[in-house]
């Protein structure tokens, strides 16, 4: 959440640029243009003309120049009618002016020197003062209103802060997260691939990318084990009957895929995996003592995401959940939830996230159509989340509107190495849904009662996780997930033999390694494996052979010296013991 005086500063600035831009090009319409988390943007239909990058320096010039004269925001007030007589050409502005009226809100316009738009209010006191240290970012496409049915707008980013000092770590951090971006080193590196032969949105883990995946799926699967978890494996369709009973159909209806039929039957490929862990709790009856039930599995679910909004590994079409539904009485909620706040803790450590908060994700009252309608049940439902999150220490902020239609949420927003956040666990008590299915368990007294369910999401996505780990180690990985973690370089082919027989050695003890035999120079080899981020680089000539030991650096340089095979997988051992 950025500070609202910032907010303000950044919304007064797309105000600067929306009309620059009608200074260049006067016939272009415009659209919305809000503050958001890193700046600002404006979305502008530019009809027949094209605006490109080099715009962009010109738009900034017209932007230091008009601000001078913009002493302060003059809000006017004006009847639907006087709105849409000055936006009558403007099909976009019309369009607003017509909901908020609908609604029965006010109308206002507000004007800074010449230029007059369509806005709610939250600018800066002084414009000319303080719109001095900002900068145009970048031009992309987006549909109006976020659906593709309506037609696709320029939209011009922007940031604006209040000294030169952070816009320049500002614009630092973006060059520093250009070269992090998961799409590039995701290439260079060779772990995933994204084929237009396979489709949109439907990333292929390479074998060094799938050895990442599989070892944070066991380190979570031991996790798992540790805490009273039972894996379970179901199919990634299910008939679509069961999705309507559950109210997937009706709230995620948009993001699933079109049913086809087997016998007769309608099936949908499965967007989420809590219907079949339900039909795996209903399958016999439950007593009081087998509770609580914590069924888990890394199941991979598909959703429909638009096109636009597709990116690498972040948003997906195909994602694999590390979802678990803990099926218990309502006394255990809070002792379940604290151990699972625990297992995100250890599993951010282990990834070296050492910077989070939650978010409290609530249901908003006005927006009712969202969610199942029990007023009490969401109050109720709320309350014991925010203790619980009380209870276990944890810095928080309130999200209204941001639960899921079945039950308010806590969800783990991470900060990585660049400051930046992302939402990763999620953890969300539903106390509908066993009410819903009719899911029972007897219990002391003999009476049938319906479970609670807490529903855990440890990292999220998976490939998400490794989007967000790509960028937060610059592919430097650390060693227990390093998908090779040591490379061995003979100084010439003689050596090959017993490098052979080093590298047995290590595969043996279950460290990942391999090794370079091509005829090239010692240096490029150490430069080829640096590139690739390899932790660590063995290199073997005559004298390693002779002393029967090995000399080792690592990718940062450093020179560990000679050491015998035993010892360096005995500190290798230790390092992947320590997440390190």
């Amino acid at each position: 959440m950025i500070d609202q005086k910032l907010a303000n500063l950044r919304h007064s600035c797309a105000h600067l640029l929306a009309a620059s831009v009608l200074d260049l090009f006067p016939t272009a319409k415009l659209a919305i243009g809000p503050s958001i988390e890193d700046g600002f943007y404006y979305d502008i239909d530019f009809g027949e003309q094209k605006i490109t990058n080099e715009d962009l320096s010109k738009l900034e010039k017209t932007m230091k120049g008009k601000v001078k004269s913009w002493n302060s925001f003059q809000r006017i007030d004006k009847s639907k009618k006087e709105a849409l007589d000055y936006f009558k050409d403007n099909p976009y502005k019309s369009e607003l002016i017509n909901e908020l009226s609908a609604k029965g809100e006010n109308i206002t316009f507000y004007r800074s020197g010449e230029f007059v738009d369509l806005c709610r209010g939250g600018h800066s006191e002084s414009p000319s003062k303080d719109l001095k240290y900002f900068k145009l970012l970048s031009i992309a496409g987006a549909y109006w209103r976020g659906s593709e049915k309506n037609p696709m707008l320029t939209r011009i980013y922007g940031t604006c802060f209040f000294n030169k000092e952070d816009l320049d770590n500002h614009l630092k951090t973006i060059e520093e997260a250009k070269k992090r971006d998961h799409r590039k080193l995701g290439k260079e590196l060779d772990l995933f691939v994204i084929s237009e032969n396979i489709g949109k949105g439907l990333p292929l883990l390479t074998p060094k990318g799938a050895l990442i995946r599989k070892q944070i799926l066991d380190y979570e699967y031991q996790l798992e084990v540790e805490n009273g978890f039972q894996q379970v494996f179901t199919p990634h369709i299910a008939r679509s009957e069961m999705y309507k009973k559950t109210g997937h159909w009706q709230h995620y209806r948009d993001v699933m895929y079109a049913p086809f039929g087997i016998d007769g039957e309608e099936y949908v490929l499965k967007p989420m995996n809590c219907p079949h862990h339900y039909m795996i709790y209903s399958s016999r009856p439950r007593s009081y003592k087998e509770l609580p039930i914590r069924l888990s599995e890394a199941g991979t679910c598909y959703r429909f995401e638009k096109t636009g909004e597709l990116a690498g590994l972040l948003r997906v079409r195909a994602l694999s959940i590390d979802d678990s539904h803990i099926l218990m009485t309502e006394d255990q909620i809070e002792d379940e939830f604290r151990q699972c706040i625990d297992m995100v803790k250890k599993m951010f450590k282990a990834f070296k996230l050492h910077n989070f908060y939650v978010r409290l994700s609530l249901s908003d009252p006005s927006d009712a159509v969202k969610y199942i309608a029990d007023e009490d049940t969401w109050k109720k439902a709320g309350e014991k989340l925010e203790k619980i999150i009380k209870d276990n220490d944890l810095e928080y902020k309130v999200g209204k509107g941001e639960a899921s239609f079945y039950g308010p949420k806590i969800d783990f927003i991470v900060r990585d190495s660049l400051n930046r956040e992302w939402q990763m666990s999620t953890l969300q008590l539903d106390l509908f849904m066993a009410k819903r299915l009719n899911l029972t368990y007897i219990d002391e007294d003999g009476k049938e009662k319906h479970p609670v369910i807490l529903h855990r999401g440890l990292t999220g996505s998976i490939e998400r996780t490794l989007a967000i780990l790509i960028e937060h180690f610059a592919g430097a990985f650390p060693l227990w997930l390093a998908p090779v973690q040591v490379s061995i370089l003979p100084l010439s082919e003689k050596f090959a033999d017993y490098a052979e027989k080093v590298k047995k050695e290590l595969l043996l003890k279950g460290i990942r390694t391999e090794q370079n035999n091509e005829n090239k120079t010692l240096g490029l080899k150490i430069r080829e494996a640096t590139l690739h981020k390899i932790p660590y680089l063995i290199i073997i000539g005559e004298k390693e052979v002779d002393s029967h030991s090995i000399s080792v650096r690592s990718r940062e340089g450093k020179n560990l010296g000679q050491l015998k095979v035993s010892e360096f997988i005995t500190q290798l051992k230790t390092q992947i013991e320590n997440f390190s």
